[in-house]
């Protein structure tokens, strides 16, 4: 009886909590960055969506490769009229590297991309392989420097996310080797049960009405979450490496952020999916 009313509690809530946030997961996918091996793959992996806030990854190595990014607190950047300023005061603050990508500070990014221009940066995605690899931004608006991540040209899919993040976990981008540490010190970690220390970017954005984004505009009502990293634990000989992506989308306008969410599942999830992929 206790067994059945425990079961029935949990029922409960998973259904109170799908009752409180309406959203559906578009692909899940963990692989172990040292074989590729894919260890967990649910839903359409293959689907390309915008990066949103997930391509401050690849702008990290692209800033600390180029120059602009000296070290996880240098340089220290001011907001300036006509920055984009939808972030609150986390975004009016003197922000640094460490704080753009834990608050994903979209003007200092854009700080990044005009530092190495147009030509430099459309060269750094190819470069990378960063999924579709277009950067020119909305149609005529001649604002790939400033956007082309959000709700615009440049897409990318969980797999190629994941194919993305193996080659920087194992060093394989034609990037200098302190970039590689100088971009892990500064992006965000949380640790998780069993051992493991995650690393990590969340994004959010939604797609464009009729599929381009001339006003500036997206859907809010169906938005993107996206989280994805890496999971590290153990040292030398005996460390272990998973690389993952998480992307829901919202059925309905959601009061809380949809990266966040898809950030906070995935955070209570790896731990299982990782015991089970180390037997």
């Amino acid at each position: 009886m206790m067994k059945l009313r425990h079961a029935a509690t949990g029922a409960l809530l998973a259904a109170l909590a799908t009752f409180a946030h309406a959203e559906h997961t578009i692909c899940t996918v963990v692989a172990d960055a040292a074989t590729g091996k894919v260890v967990l793959h649910e839903g359409r992996c293959d689907e390309r969506v915008t990066p949103a806030s997930t391509f401050k990854l690849a702008l990290a190595v692209m800033g600390y490769d180029h120059g602009f990014l000296k070290n996880p607190h240098a340089p220290v950047e001011h907001i300036k009229r006509g920055d984009p300023d939808w972030g609150g005061e986390a975004w009016r603050q003197p922000v640094d590297p460490t704080l753009w990508l834990q608050y994903s500070v979209v003007w200092y990014s854009q700080r990044i991309t005009h530092a190495m221009g147009a030509q430099a940066f459309q060269a750094y995605v190819r470069k990378l392989d960063y999924g579709n690899m277009d950067v020119s931004g909305d149609p005529g608006k001649n604002n790939g420097l400033d956007r082309s991540w959000i709700t615009s040209s440049l897409k990318i899919s969980p797999q190629e996310q994941v194919g993305f993040l193996r080659r920087l976990v194992n060093r394989q981008l034609p990037v200098s080797a302190q970039t590689y540490e100088k971009v892990e010190r500064t992006v965000q970690s949380w640790q998780v049960p069993g051992g493991w220390a995650v690393q990590g970017k969340t994004g959010m954005a939604g797609p464009a009405p009729g599929n381009t984004s001339p006003d500036g505009t997206w859907d809010q009502a169906h938005a993107y979450g996206w989280f994805v990293g890496w999971a590290k634990k153990g040292t030398g000989a005996d460390s272990r490496t998973y690389v993952f992506a998480n992307l829901i989308q919202d059925d309905k306008v959601e009061p809380t952020s949809t990266g966040v969410r898809s950030r906070d599942a995935m955070l209570a999830r790896l731990p299982e999916v990782l015991a089970f992929a180390g037997h």
